[in-house]
């Protein structure tokens, strides 16, 4: 690192709002690593619904502007801060949070939140694995407590989540259902882990799930849209069974009574509250994953940081996920 007078090119957030306040930048001063942190050269980063919720103001936490979307990058480590001996420059990487962001060209992040990136997956796959991937098994391990032989059903199978979670759920053991809006994602449902799919477009799609489990209910439902789909959830799940919260973009009326008799549990994640244990486990189990081969993020539409715009445009009105989105910079 020659001096911070160097520059590259990165979206910037001046002010909450619609997705135009997405602004490329050709003249950031490159970040510095400090104590315990790696400057990364980014090739590929991940586009995720909750960037949209952080950028528009409206989520929970709200970043100090200006600042740079992006947590889950993937690329070649380019300089080391002090007492890094974990990784040399050159290592190929993924991260699973960002300090300086990673709509970039170049990112900086604690050594704690980096991976090496296995030779078998691309850059792109890299910036696929972080938010999908320690998402779905956080909320099928950690939150509802799953086990193998339970039946899980997957809504939005073919989104970036849903495809890990998929993955997950089969490698694992689980009874795999999915849900997705178009013949292209219920296939790609079928391809990463469901044993079964339904359209979630058809009206009577409730009902040919509770056939499929001759009447006895789901144990476990992830779910990428409670606002829609909350109150049929409580009537599909079995005794004692959860629906877990990974998405949702407003509010929704439910029947509370409908937990009652079955002693349902509504459980909301939040991936930023992950222990570093639960981080340690997580990553153990994703890597074995890779090793073994089940672990494939697939990617969905690809956009360069010109396109910023258009892909938070995309990612939340988008008639039918399938896969991950991503930034190629």
């Amino acid at each position: 690192m020659a001096s911070i007078s160097k520059v590259m090119r990165a979206i910037r957030v001046f002010e909450f709002g619609k997705p135009d306040v997405l602004k490329l930048c050709t003249d950031i001063p490159l970040p510095l690593p400090e104590e315990n942190q790696v400057l990364i050269k980014v090739y590929a980063c991940g586009i995720n619904p909750v960037e949209t919720y952080i950028r528009s103001g409206t989520y929970a936490r709200k970043p100090t502007l200006p600042y740079t979307p992006g947590t889950d990058v993937a690329g070649v480590i380019e300089g080391l801060g002090k007492d890094v001996i974990s990784f040399k420059k050159g290592d190929r990487v993924f991260t699973t949070s960002t300090i300086s962001g990673g709509y970039a060209e170049y990112s900086v992040a604690s050594v704690d939140t980096v991976y090496h990136l296995p030779d078998q997956l691309s850059f792109k796959q890299g910036a696929a694995i972080s938010v999908p991937y320690f998402t779905a098994y956080r909320a099928l391990f950690h939150k509802a407590h799953g086990r193998s032989g339970e039946v899980v059903l997957v809504h939005g199978a073919s989104g970036g989540v849903g495809i890990a979670a998929c993955q997950i759920a089969r490698a694992y053991g689980f009874k795999v259902f999915g849900t997705a809006g178009t013949p292209e994602g219920l296939n790609l449902a079928l391809q990463n882990g469901a044993h079964k799919v339904f359209n979630h477009r058809e009206k009577n799609y409730v009902d040919k799930i509770q056939e499929e489990t001759s009447g006895e209910g789901i144990n476990i439902i992830l779910e990428m849209l409670s606002n829609v789909n909350l109150s049929h959830d409580l009537k599909l799940l079995s005794s004692g069974g959860r629906v877990i919260i990974i998405g949702c973009r407003g509010p929704v009326e439910i029947n509370p009574r409908d937990t009652m008799a079955k002693e349902l549990s509504i459980i909301g994640v939040a991936l930023a509250s992950s222990t570093k244990e639960e981080r340690k486990e997580t990553s153990a189990a994703l890597f074995g994953g890779m090793e073994a081969g089940w672990l494939k993020p697939l990617i969905g539409p690809e956009y360069s940081l010109e396109k910023a715009s258009q892909a938070h445009e995309d990612i939340i009105q988008s008639s039918g996920a399938t896969g991950k989105m991503v930034f190629v910079i």
